[in-house]
């Protein structure tokens, strides 16, 4: 109920001086039967009115003695835009005068939220991944201040003042009530000390509101504080805990050298866990067990620096498919010649290039540049003004291929270099589990063609039967599937100024001949990342080689995915082919497209 004029708030001043708690409850339930008779000319109606008012109140602080010093359960929902949020809700549960906060997915994964008004604190714990126990203890004065506003309201049948809190650019507005003898708030960060919040909303669409105050006995391991608290940690650390917790994290190499060298031993075939290294050491591979279920978001985060390589590297993040009789596996073991033959109309030859009948050819996750001598160079070029990174971060969405990303597979990670000491990156896969798990998700995934030559060092030939002929793979599309994409990654090579690297190229992307999409992967942000680039070449015009726009790329980033719907398909034998200009050669200098192609379906 909210107050109106002069003479409302005139009379919630008087009362408010002169009143306890419960006598404001009930004078706010009533305030306009007091305005009523305070306009009241015959005292016949004001003593008659006044009757009425304290026999109501009498009732009510009755039953406010009966619960004063009682245990209270006090349970909330949530609203977004007005509309109820099902399978969502919140109790607050009080005892000894403190609050607990409890959901199911809070109880689940391990974490504890209490505010406790004994040592006007909020306090935070976690089981960080089953091992470990963190608490955070906040004093409330540490919280944002509300502002008390001139507006009241009834809540369950309790008196609530209205007051507005402004948290990280987000507006909450709350409603509080003082007339009951326990206290509390369901976000434990808004302000917590004001007394017992019944409804908040933020930012004008997001409310959380009580639906029940009950007043019962609570078991004492609900409501006491764990007498170990584990390790007490400052906010900073207990937020990144707190963020860790959220997800699993799978290490696939730590602190890995991808350099070219001849002294290579490997341990046995097919050993999980194992790291092998192949074609010089420029290729690193890894046989390792993902989580079998592929209710997940994923990212690949890789992190790189140099050792001593000064150049710019093209770099690639894969998997090897084994559904077929031959694999990338038994070419990277047993040579080249060991994979299916693209042949050409320019007459050269490509190994493993495309999808046969008997063979995939790997799932590129992410494309990723090299910098120019990140870290290993810093030293050695010191520009006033100049910070230079430590090393570079790559991350990537990758929850499109995770029908591929379940169970054991071959990960892979190969930077095409020939530095005896090359380079050492880090990548881990983080599995974050979907909210929404009744969200479609692809369910078929088959790659058809990568000209990354990842054994480079190895023999593998480079990307060049663009010059007289497009790229040509037929597939056999399965029956019943809803949706088809084509997942493409394209980047262009030929590092002089007539190669393909700073030159505009069309691909076009065909499907039975008929063209599909076609665009200019092309990247005019790379001065973005000149700190990545310490060895990069400077120019007589200001400019740095890492400046460069480029075909799709710059030095220190990857180079996103092109998404390409295929909206009329039937199931059976198709044929795709991507056509691109090739630039023609200038001496020994060539060009060279590096290109990737993932069918991604859902049934």
């Amino acid at each position: 109920m909210k107050t109106g004029g002069n003479e409302n708030r005139g009379l919630f001043v008087i009362t408010t001086a002169n009143i306890s708690s419960i006598e404001l409850f009930g004078c706010i339930i009533h305030h306009r039967v007091f305005n009523y008779f305070c306009k009241m000319k015959s005292k016949f109606l004001l003593l008659s009115t006044l009757f009425v008012f304290f026999s109501i109140y009498t009732s009510f602080s009755q039953k406010i003695k009966v619960a004063k010093n009682a245990e209270a359960i006090v349970s909330y929902a949530y609203k977004t835009n007005g509309k109820e949020l099902k399978g969502r809700s919140l109790q607050l549960q009080f005892k000894n005068n403190i609050a607990r906060l409890y959901s199911g997915s809070q109880a689940g994964n391990g974490n504890l939220q209490y505010l406790d008004y004994n040592r006007q604190a909020s306090i935070q714990m976690m089981n960080f991944q089953g091992k470990e126990r963190f608490t955070l203890i906040t004093p409330f004065t540490e919280y944002e201040k509300p502002i008390l506003l001139n507006e009241l309201d009834t809540i369950l049948g309790y008196p609530c003042q209205k007051a507005k809190v402004i948290i990280r650019s987000n507006t909450i507005v709350i409603w509080f009530t003082k007339a009951l003898p326990i206290k509390g708030s369901p976000n434990i960060d808004v302000a917590p000390g004001i007394g017992l919040i019944l409804k908040t909303i933020r930012n004008g669409d997001f409310e959380t509101y009580a639906t029940k105050v009950d007043f019962q006995k609570i078991n004492d391991t609900l409501a006491k504080l764990p007498a170990n608290l584990g390790s007490i940690v400052n906010e900073a650390t207990f937020r990144r805990k707190q963020i860790d917790n959220r997800f699993t994290t799978i290490p696939v190499f730590t602190h890995q050298q991808i350099n070219f060298t001849d002294s290579i031993i490997n341990p046995d075939d097919d050993k999980e866990g194992a790291t092998y290294r192949y074609a010089g050491g420029t290729l690193v591979l890894k046989k390792i067990k993902l989580p079998s279920s592929e209710n997940y978001t994923v990212l690949a985060d890789l992190s790189q620096y140099s050792n001593a390589d000064a150049y710019d590297r093209t770099g690639s993040v894969f998997i090897i498919p084994l559904d077929k009789k031959n694999s990338f596996l038994n070419g990277i073991r047993n040579g080249v010649k060991a994979l299916p033959v693209y042949k050409s109309s320019n007459g050269k030859e490509y190994q493993g290039v495309v999808a046969t009948e008997n063979y995939l050819p790997p799932v590129e996750l992410m494309r990723f540049f090299t910098p120019f001598g990140v870290r290993a160079f810093n030293q050695q070029s010191k520009i006033a003004g100049y910070h230079w990174a430590d090393s570079v971060h790559y991350k990537q969405d990758i929850t499109d291929l995770v029908p591929r990303l379940t169970g054991v597979v071959w990960v892979g990670v190969f930077i095409g270099n020939y530095d005896k000491k090359g380079h050492t990156i880090n990548l881990d896969f983080e599995y974050h589990p979907l909210q929404d798990s009744a969200k479609e998700k692809p369910n078929w995934i088959m790659p058809i063609f990568n000209t990354l030559n990842l054994l480079e060092m190895a023999g593998q030939s480079y990307a060049t039967m663009f010059d007289n002929d497009s790229l040509k793979v037929t597939v056999d599309i399965p029956e019943h599937l809803k949706s088809l994409t084509l997942r493409y990654i394209s980047t262009g090579h030929g590092g002089w100024d007539g190669g393909d690297e700073f030159n505009k190229k069309l691909n076009e992307i065909f499907m039975d001949g008929k063209r599909l999409y076609s665009f200019i992967p092309w990247r005019s942000d790379c001065a973005t990342y000149r700190f990545y680039n310490p060895s990069s070449g400077n120019f007589g015009d200001g400019l740095s080689s890492s400046d460069l726009s480029r075909s799709n790329w710059c030095p220190g980033t990857t180079t996103n995915p092109v998404y390409i719907p295929i909206t009329d398909f039937t199931a059976g034998k198709h044929t795709f082919s991507v056509a691109i200009p090739l630039g023609k050669p200038e001496g020994s200098s060539f060009s060279a497209w590096n290109v990737s192609g993932v069918l991604i379906g859902e049934y």
